[in-house]
């Protein structure tokens, strides 16, 4: 059923037919009754803790496909154990011209070069005041495009003070390619500035009296050895409590789709089925060489819920769809999380 309505909705450009999608879902999920049908049909229930929290299931969306909190209701319905939002900048933007997302159809992936348009702090954190009750929701946090990134600590700070007390955890975004130099701040002097200061923010607000939120960091799969061996030595040094794993890729390697198509495309990060053996790689290295010290947020590639335990096997503690649900529908989260509940059995 899922793939007619895919066939049809990749007549339209991948853009509108995201915007269309979900709105579409808005107003079905209004009709009687069809928001608890659809909980019925889609939700597994594996609970399971986690960086501290209490998790529904294993599988959640990961940052991007509602980058305003505009969904969080529907994609619960959907079976989402939970969702992370984002990437927040504390003004609004709009992000880079259109077109800014494409299908690679052939190889099951996507490129996008979003430039993190989102309705900005202020109005994402009025939205998450009615947020779904017993839903985890994490918020993923980046710079303005306008900040230097000598002042980008000013901007994760704000995020994190403004949605301290309506997000669950928070994940550090310095690894999206389509922010110009942004991946910059991946370096270990810039990235630890700004991962001691959240950290030092969190310790206030604890000595307030307000609960720990745990936060992550989200890593590019591009970087080296070297580079995985710092963001190890700054995850222990800072005191966050995980890694995310991983974002969009910039290599176009291993893909079916021409050559000639993609250099038309242009700059972008490339998601979906072809970063899944990339995107294990770095998993594998940070699980192996934190000898499983650091919990990890598997994303990347997930098609099949086959590939979903494939994740939780290599050492994540829980993991995220995005392309997969694009190309394959809510099936997948429902197919994911079942298989991780039955194979934890054993």
């Amino acid at each position: 059923m899922y793939k007619i309505i895919r066939s049809l909705l990749f007549l339209l450009p991948a853009e509108t037919a995201h915007h269309f999608t979900f709105n579409s879902l808005k107003l079905l999920l209004k009709l009687p009754f069809a928001k608890g049908i659809c909980m019925r049909i889609f939700r597994v229930e594996d609970p399971f803790e986690f960086i501290g929290l209490k998790f529904t299931n294993r599988v959640g969306l990961a940052a991007g496909l509602d980058k305003n909190a505009a969904y969080l209701h529907e994609l619960a319905a959907l079976g989402f154990g939970f969702i992370e939002i984002g990437t927040i900048t504390p003004k609004p933007q709009s992000g880079n011209d259109k077109p800014r997302l494409f299908r690679l159809k052939q190889d099951e992936s996507l490129i996008n070069r979003m430039g993190f348009n989102n309705d900005g702090l202020e109005v994402i954190a009025q939205r998450l005041v009615n947020r779904p009750e017993n839903l985890i929701v994490g918020g993923n946090i980046g710079k303005n495009k306008i900040t230097p990134n000598e002042e980008a600590v000013n901007d994760y700070a704000i995020c994190f003070e403004r949605l301290y007390e309506v997000v669950d955890y928070f994940v550090v975004n310095v690894s999206s390619p389509n922010t110009p130099n942004l991946r910059e701040l991946q370096d270990k002097g810039p990235l630890l500035v700004i991962l001691n200061k959240l950290v030092q923010l969190r310790k206030e607000r604890m000595q307030k009296g307000l609960i720990s939120k745990p936060i992550l960091l989200k890593i590019a799969p591009d970087l080296t050895h070297s580079q995985l061996d710092d963001v190890i030595d700054m995850v222990k040094e800072s005191g966050i409590e995980g890694i995310v794993s991983s974002n969009t890729t910039i290599s176009r390697d291993n893909l079916i789709t021409s050559a000639a198509v993609v250099e038309q495309i242009g700059a972008g990060g490339v998601s979906g089925k072809v970063l899944f053996a990339k995107s294990n790689e770095v998993l594998q290295y940070i699980v192996n060489k934190s000898n499983g010290s650091i919990p990890i947020i598997g994303v990347g590639g997930i098609h099949t819920a086959e590939q979903a335990q494939t994740k939780i096997t290599l050492g994540a503690g829980l993991i995220q769809l995005y392309t997969g649900f694009v190309y394959e529908g809510p099936a997948l989260v429902k197919a994911a999380a079942s298989l991780i509940k039955e194979k934890s059995k054993h």
